[in-house]
C-alpha cells in the first residue's frame, strides 16, 4: 500500500493532472439528477476532482479524506469545504446528502468486509432517492493489452476489492439500486516501461514489495522493452451509479 501522505506532493502530476480530473468530474456529474444540491466526495484526495464538481451550478460540495497531507491540498483548493475523516465512519448524520461519490477508493479496501462498510457508510449519509456514484474494476482498467501488461501478467494478483459484481451486491444490501454505468479516460496515465519500473520500486504493485527478488526480476524484464519512455494507451475507468430506495 502506498503512503498517501508521501504521495500527496506528487499525486496530481503522476496521475494525469487536470485532464484526468476533468474527465472524472464530468462522468460523475453526468449521473446527478436535476435538483441535486449537496454532494459528498469521499476520499477526495488532493481535491483536484472535487474542485471541478464544486464548479457545477447550484451544487454545494463537501470533501472528506483520511490523509492529512491530501486533505490540506484539497482545503487549499476548496477552503471551508474539506474535512479530515474516515470513510468507514463518516462524520455526518444519516440522509444529509443528495449525492455521494467515491472515485478511486473502493479498490483500496483490505477486505471484502471493508468494501461493504464503505458502501454502507455512503448509503447511510445519502437521502432516499439520492445517488451514489463510484468507480469499479480499477486494476482491470490499467490492463490495456500493451507489452508492459504482457510482462506483468505473470505477477501475483490480489483479489479486486472493487470488482463490479461485488460492489453491486453490497449496494443492494444497503438499499441501493443500479441506475447507470459509464466509462472515462484516465488521461496522462498511460504507462511507459521506465515509469512502470519506477512505480514498481516505490510500492505501486501491492504483491511486489520494493526490492524483493521477484520485483527486481520484473523490473529487469520491463527494462528490456523498446521505447522506454513512450507511454502506452491510457486506462479507461468504469463508473457506476446507484439510487437509494425509499
Amino acid at each position: 500500500m502506498l503512503d498517501y501522505d508521501k504521495e500527496a506532493e506528487r499525486y496530481d502530476a503522476s496521475r494525469g493532472g487536470e485532464a484526468r480530473a476533468a474527465a472524472a468530474a464530468e462522468a460523475v456529474l453526468g449521473f446527478l439528477p436535476p435538483g441535486t444540491r449537496r454532494l459528498l466526495d469521499v476520499a477526495c484526495g488532493t481535491g483536484i476532482v472535487t474542485r471541478r464538481l464544486a464548479a457545477a451550478d447550484g451544487l454545494s460540495v463537501t470533501g472528506v479524506d483520511l490523509t492529512l497531507a491530501m486533505a490540506r491540498r484539497a482545503a487549499a483548493r476548496l477552503p471551508g469545504s474539506i474535512l479530515l475523516g474516515d470513510a468507514r465512519r463518516l462524520p455526518f448524520r444519516d440522509g444529509c446528502f443528495d449525492a455521494v461519490s467515491t472515485v478511486w477508493l473502493l479498490h483500496l479496501a483490505a477486505t471484502p468486509e471493508g468494501v461493504r462498510t464503505l458502501v454502507g457508510e455512503c448509503a447511510r449519509v445519502l437521502r432516499p432517492g439520492g445517488v451514489y456514484v463510484t468507480t469499479v474494476d480499477k486494476a482491470a482498467a490499467h490492463n490495456v493489452g500493451s507489452d508492459i501488461d504482457a510482462v506483468l501478467a505473470a505477477r501475483p494478483r490480489s483479489p479486486a476489492m472493487d470488482e463490479a459484481a461485488r460492489v453491486r451486491s453490497y449496494a443492494h444490501d444497503h438499499g441501493l439500486l443500479p441506475v447507470g454505468r459509464t466509462r472515462f479516460t484516465g488521461h496522462g496515465q498511460g504507462r511507459s516501461p521506465r515509469r512502470t519500473v519506477a512505480d514498481l520500486r516505490r510500492g505501486w504493485f501491492g504483491t511486489l514489495p520494493p526490492g524483493a527478488p521477484l520485483s527486481e526480476e520484473f523490473a529487469a524484464r520491463l527494462s528490456t522493452l523498446p521505447d522506454q519512455d513512450r507511454p502506452r494507451p491510457d486506462p479507461v475507468f468504469t463508473l457506476v451509479a446507484f439510487r437509494k430506495g425509499g
